[in-house]
């Protein structure tokens, strides 16, 4: 919708009436003879307004307390004000802008300079308007494009695997029940909704280094040799080195969401996992998260070489450490979490 709306708030109808003539050629007026009509007219038209002209002793509300309610509801995102004022003030004037107007305007009115000066403020404000669009649209095209890419990365990884996709979508649902249940418990540990989402595509990714993993070794049927498991635990340096490839993950948070899961989503949290032998806290949370939730999904899942088993037994399996060594904490939220991990397993099986 075109902001193409001036709204003059002002007691004194000459007032209005200087305004409405310097502006009324150019965009449409809407006059509020005191600071209830005034802060209405903003509620109601906020979207189609360009500019408040706002007069700062009026009945009923003041020009300062329709600045607050302005700031509080994020109205002065898009809508700049220039309060008007007819104390010749310093003290005034600075206070008007620390309080947030684009611009400070004395009584009595020069109409040139008035309308020069507002111009200017609805230039800058559309300007800084549609900068700011432009790079929200390109940010949503970032985002769009690297999940594009890591869902696809991940599907060919499950593809050498001999499995379906499912898989990578399962852990990156889990590791969201997961996350955000632990921040429930840990209101002090601030992660970002758009965090949380970059942790999770992330998780996607934990096994890319299979990529470089030979055939023979990767779908061998029977068990390993130690020789031949060595190679599998490559997986996760090789993972590093394959992101490092991927120069058009242009998000260094995400790179590094990636490459800490990518790397040490096998650490234990004794220090018997690999590549790197981490202990505890050392270990990165999402790191931590996935790995336990890709034990738990390799436990439920069906594989040609054995059963799925009951998401009880499995949660039994790895609170009692039959799994590898887990952080206490992680283990208490997956005992509270178990029944939304199984609903959310349930629903992405069908």
């Amino acid at each position: 919708m075109k902001r193409n709306l001036i709204l003059i708030a002002d007691d004194q109808e000459i007032n209005r009436a200087i305004l409405r003539q310097i502006f009324e050629s150019q965009y449409e007026i809407l006059e509020a003879k005191d600071g209830e009509e005034a802060w209405n007219a903003i509620k109601k038209e906020n979207e189609r307004i360009a500019i408040v002209l706002l007069d700062e002793v009026m009945p009923k509300r003041l020009g300062s307390e329709i600045l607050a309610d302005f700031f509080a509801m994020d109205f002065a995102k898009y809508i700049p004000i220039i309060l008007i004022t007819a104390f010749d003030s310093t003290e005034i004037e600075l206070k008007g802008f620390e309080s947030g107007v684009s611009d400070v305007i004395k009584k009595p009115f020069e109409p040139q300079v008035v309308f020069q000066r507002v111009l200017n403020v609805i230039e800058l404000y559309t300007y800084k308007n549609n900068l700011e669009e432009e790079i929200e649209r390109k940010t949503y095209k970032l985002r769009e494009t690297n999940e594009n890419i890591i869902d696809a990365l991940s599907t060919v990884v499950e593809f050498r695997n001999l499995e379906s996709g499912n898989h990578i979508h399962r852990i990156k649902s889990f590791t969201k029940v997961m996350l955000l249940r632990y921040l429930e418990r840990h209101p002090d540990i601030y992660i970002s909704s758009e965090q949380v989402e970059k942790i999770c595509n992330a998780a996607m990714m934990h096994d890319l280094g299979k990529i470089a993993i030979p055939d023979a070794i990767l779908l061998k049927p029977g068990r390993l040799t130690e020789k031949e498991f060595d190679i599998i635990k490559t997986h996760c340096n090789k993972g590093c080195e394959i992101l490092d490839k991927v120069s058009f993950l242009d998000d260094k948070e995400l790179y590094d969401y990636c490459h800490d899961i990518c790397k040490w989503h096998h650490e234990r949290f004794d220090g018997k996992g690999y590549p790197d032998g981490l202990i505890g806290n050392a270990i990165p949370l999402w790191a931590q998260i996935v790995s336990i939730v890709d034990v738990y999904d390799a436990l439920v899942s069906e594989r040609c070489y054995k059963k799925a088993l009951p998401p009880e037994e499995a949660i039994k399996m790895i609170t009692e450490g039959q799994c590898g060594t887990f952080s206490p904490e992680l283990l208490s939220v997956m005992l509270k979490a178990q029944g939304l991990l199984n609903q959310t397993r349930l629903a992405l099986s069908k």
